[in-house]
Order: C-alpha cells, then structure tokens, then sequence
C-alpha cells in the first residue's frame, strides 16, 4: 500500500522570538490541515519530529499538536527523536501506520524551537546528540565532529575548501528564492572561501558559512493511503524509502565512507527502481558543507573524492543536471532540528506539485530526499514522485 503526502504546511525559519514551541506546531497543524482540506476529527493518529533535549522546557510535547483544533481530541499522538533526522522518523512513523492499515489519515508535525537558550548552550544539546563518553565528554562539538571528517577527507582526497566555499555560495544563491528560508542573502563565493572577521574558523577547516544555522521554525504534513489520495486536490507518492542506522561512535566507522547514508541511498533507490540519474533534484541534509560533499558520492553521483568535479562542472547547480538544495538547504534555511526533515518533504512535494514559487523548478517528476541524524549515524532516504 503506498503512502500519499496530501497536504502540507512551512512555517518561516529563523530566530521567531515571538513564537513559542506550542505556537509553531499550532500554526503549522492547522494550516496542514488546511492545505488539504481534512477536518481534524478525520486524522487517526498525530506525530510530532522533535529532538528537545533542553531547547525548552517542555519534554512531553506530543499532545501540543492537539492545541491545533480540537477535532485532534482523543487522536493518538506521538513525540518521535531521532537526533537531527527526528523529522523523518516521525514521517516514516506515520507512515509505516498506514501500511500497516492502523491509520487512514495522518498528521505529520516537525518543530523546534532553540534560540530561547544561549549559543553556547545549543552547542551542549547538540554535542550530546554524539557518543558522549568519547566525543562530547572529551569536548568535541558537531563542527568538530564535521571538521574532522572533513580534516580526514582532504587528506585521503586533497585539499577541498574551495568545493566547500562553493557548497556554501550555491545554497545562499538557491536561499534567496525561498521565502521560508532565515537567510536569503547571495554571499558570494569568494566570501564564503576567504576567512574573515565576518566569516571565521570555527573549527578547521570550517568557516562560518560552512555551518548551518540555529533556527526556530515548523512545518507539517498530511499523509493518507493511495486509495484515499483520489478525493484529494493533488498528491504525492513516496516511491520508496529507506531507514539505515549505524554505530554511534564515529571510533567504530570510517565517517569520510559515509556509509549509512550510502546503503539508504542504495536501498530507497533500488526500491524505487530507479537510479541516481532518473532523479529530478534532490534536498539532502547539510548540516555542514562536508556533509553535503560526502552527500554527492554516498548517492553515487561521483566516485569517493571526486565530488568536486559536480559543482566545477555545474552538475548540482540549480540549472544543472540535478540540482541539490534549490531550497537553500539547512545551510541557507535553517536547521530547526525536528523540523528539518518535515521541511525537506514539504519543499519536495510543493516542488512536484508545481507550487514552489520562485524555487521552482522546470517540471520535476522524481525528487529524493536524504535526512541524517548525528554524524551520518541514523540516515533516511526518500524517493518521491507525484501521484496526481
């Protein structure tokens, strides 16, 4: 039985100091159920994507999503955390309900709220989210953590700021287009390639521009079964999708193989029956421009230690063969940890649908999506199409 995405909904990301968590998953369940025109009362079960982990006081969130209409009354209602995939894992959730004939109709809900705390408290609640015993005990942060593979990639491959820079300046350029996106500013790539007082180390060898951003934002889906899709305006199938988990401690992996998401990638497209080559664009997770360098070789775009040559030859630019975060990505977006993988599925939908505004592209048909908690630990993979 195939899952159909019906209706969605994306809040603005960025620093939303006069919203609290319970406000942006509010506004975005109702306005899911909205966009796809569902009375609340018809929605057999709730999911909310949310990682917490001190951002807010709250830790039993799950039911906040009722306080978007009271039809969602007496519905089952689930909080989902899977580090910085939290938002896919809520999605597959949904859906695996559905497949299993447990839910008709699904609401999807990712949110974040993590600039009520201070940097350097974000910056605890993100390390935590590594093997604590060896890695944030001993003081290493998520750029550190990133920084390291990408300290390990240029010396097994070459010295790669450069594609890093132009990672970078591609995803500010798509983000200018995306009105929900918390930086919509063209850098440039000389700025992004050049350490300054505006654009530091932060952990070598990545500079500011190399990091996502600390965001607030939520964004939610409807999902029904296909028979049900049919009385709904406009639909999209996921294809495929795929779930891979690896060891937490990055002593027990080779992190510059990027092996989990190399099999999520490998399973959701076998089970798609297609190749990396059919896709039409793609949003993966770049939490840190490495991450989506090592991105391009996990989907087989190029071989280990050449994925510079996809933006040198203009591959996965947005005029290119397949372009990868028309949407800013987290880089140009934001990374409201719970939200982001929610996000990636809406902006993909509208995409197909032939409603993304100004990101839009030229007749989309097959979109993947790759959303990675921790350092390339739990992946997610989907493969989207629309279905009518």
């Amino acid at each position: 039985m195939a899952v159909c995405i019906v209706g969605w909904a994306h809040s603005p990301f960025g620093r939303l100091d006069a919203l609290d968590l319970e406000s942006l998953i509010a506004s975005v369940a109702q306005g899911a159920l909205q966009d796809a025109g569902v009375a609340a009362s018809a929605v057999d079960g709730v999911w909310l994507g949310q990682l917490n982990g001190g951002f807010v006081p709250e830790i039993f969130a799950s039911s906040l999503v009722l306080q978007a209409d009271d039809g969602l009354r007496w519905a089952p209602a689930t909080r989902v955390e899977n580090a910085c995939a939290s938002g896919a894992a809520a999605l597959y959730a949904a859906a695996d309900a559905i497949e299993a004939g447990r839910a008709r109709i699904a609401l999807v809900v990712g949110a974040e709220k993590m600039t009520a705390v201070s940097g350097a408290e974000v910056t605890r609640i993100l390390g935590n989210a590594s093997y604590v015993r060896e890695e944030a005990a001993a003081g290493l942060t998520f750029p550190g953590i990133f920084a390291q593979m990408a300290q390990a990639y240029f010396g097994r491959h070459g010295e790669h700021s450069a594609a890093l820079a132009r990672i970078a300046a591609k995803n500010h350029a798509n983000g200018v287009r995306n009105p929900y996106a918390q930086l919509r500013k063209d850098l440039g790539f000389e700025f992004c390639n050049t350490v300054s007082d505006k654009n530091p180390l932060i952990a070598a060898p990545l500079r500011k521009t190399d990091c996502s951003l600390v965001s607030d934002g939520a964004a939610a889906l409807i999902l029904c079964d296909e028979a049900t899709a049919k009385s709904f305006r406009r639909a999209v199938r996921l294809r495929s999708r795929a779930q891979v988990n690896d060891y937490l401690p990055m002593s027990r992996r080779d992190a510059v193989g990027f092996e989990g998401p190399r099999r999520a990638w490998a399973q959701a497209l076998a089970a798609a029956q297609c190749t990396v080559d059919d896709l039409s664009f793609a949003e993966v997770h770049d939490c840190f421009t490495i991450a989506e360098l090592l991105s391009y070789e996990a989907m087989g775009l190029a071989p280990a230690g050449q994925g510079a040559r996809l933006l040198e030859d203009g591959v996965v630019m947005r005029e290119g063969r397949l372009p990868v975060n028309v949407s800013g990505g987290l880089k140009a977006k934001g990374h409201p940890i719970g939200a982001t993988g929610v996000s990636m599925h809406v902006l993909s939908a509208m995409q197909l649908c032939g409603e993304a505004g100004e990101m839009q592209l030229a007749a989309p048909e097959l979109a993947g999506v790759f959303n990675m908690g921790g350092s390339a630990v739990a992946s997610y993979v989907s493969i989207l199409e629309r279905a009518r």
